[in-house]
């Protein structure tokens, strides 16, 4: 199909963000006062349906809903599945967070760059995709919880499947095929409690897990000098949060630290865990997974990623070192990537994005549908 849809959707874009900056979204799971997501769901919800779409509200947990629109094909093409988060984090120290400001061609406030305007590219697309008559149905999801447990896309994977999917998290109009993932883990020291003069009885939980420390020291400089993968580097480790004790003149009985292991294509939760019961060794200790998101990676070579890449014209290629849906997708059979606009302040004081490159994503998302569903 050769490329004809003309577009004027600047103005309409703009408003459209800064109707949904102004609807506060911030994940309660973050912020106790947060309003979730049932309020601008219901926005994007009415706002689907009165674009033609078939629109479905998928809330497993009350008060959580994610919205899946779908634009039906005409048969016999593959389906594009366009995902952006509704949620966000708290305004922090931001003035007027959910009062967007437009200046020198961006749009300020909060959730503005991460990723509502994302969102509104995604169901503009969704709109103008209308005149393309692809063969394959477009389907658009905004989901909640991506920022804390991504509750939204893991339950929209149990009813909606595609061919192909594009996560449009903020890339700087790069195209993005990996991201690293993470394991939390939990190590537990065990110790004897007895009243500090009684070193014949006490054992100290909290020296047994500083040789471990040590060693998750040791461990996360073998992986950095280690084999590097050729878009997200080499894999890492820290020790995050430590509590042990009870008072100062009782040896400690247990100690507890809680590690995060960040993970490249090739590491899981299963190695992860294994590297540190070898840290702890004979020393008197336990190590459990306390949760696990998988890396994500796309060849080079993948249809959608030559689609995605004809669309933007040959964008440069990353991977980034933090964690997104895109990975839940490729975990459910669904190749994806993510491409998304420029900005600047995820949760940060100052958010901003740049309606330009909104506008851009708009293109590329369209060309790219018309490539993969025709």
């Amino acid at each position: 199909m050769v490329w004809s849809v003309a577009m004027n959707v600047s103005t309409g874009l703009e408003s459209l963000i800064c109707e949904l900056v102004a609807i506060e979204s911030v994940n309660p799971d973050i912020a106790a006062s947060g309003g979730g997501e049932t309020a601008i769901a219901g926005f994007v919800a009415s706002w689907l349906r009165a674009e033609g779409l078939l629109v479905e509200v998928v809330e497993p947990v009350p008060g959580r809903p994610s919205v899946v629109g779908v634009l039906r094909g005409s048969g016999g093409g593959r389906s594009l599945m366009l995902n952006a988060h509704m949620d966000t984090v708290g305004a922090g120290g931001m003035a007027a967070a959910f009062s967007p400001v437009v200046r020198e061609g961006r749009v300020y406030g909060r959730g503005a760059y991460d990723m509502k305007a994302s969102l509104a590219a995604i169901m503009v697309t969704a709109r103008e995709a209308a005149r393309l008559r692809l063969k394959g149905d477009l389907i658009v999801t905004a989901v909640a919880d991506e920022e804390v447990a991504s509750l939204g896309t893991s339950a929209v994977l149990e009813k909606f499947r595609a061919d192909f999917g594009i996560v449009t998290e903020p890339t700087e109009l790069q195209l993005c095929l990996a991201h690293k993932g993470f394991v939390w883990l939990e190590v537990e020291t065990h110790g004897v409690a007895a009243h500090g003069s009684r070193s014949d009885l006490g054992v100290d939980a909290i020296a047994h897990m500083g040789r471990v420390l040590t060693g998750v020291l040791d461990l996360d400089s073998r992986l950095r000098e280690g084999p590097r993968h050729r878009l997200l580097g080499a894999g890492s480790i820290h020790a995050s949060l430590i509590e042990g004790g009870q008072e100062m003149s009782t040896y400690p009985a247990r100690c507890v630290a809680k590690l995060e292991r960040r993970t490249v294509p090739g590491e899981d939760g299963a190695s992860s865990l294994r590297e540190i019961q070898e840290l702890i060794g004979e020393e008197r200790g336990t190590a459990r997974v306390m949760l696990e998101r998988p890396p994500s990676e796309v060849a080079g070579d993948h249809p959608l990623t030559r689609a995605v890449a004809l669309a933007a014209a040959d964008p440069v290629l990353i991977g980034v070192a933090y964690w997104m849906d895109m990975a839940l997708l490729n975990a459910a059979g669904i190749p994806a990537v993510a491409y998304g606009p420029e900005g600047e302040g995820a949760h940060a004081d100052v958010e901003w994005v740049d309606l330009a490159s909104v506008e851009r994503c708009v293109q590329v998302y369209l060309r790219a549908a018309e490539l993969l569903c025709s």
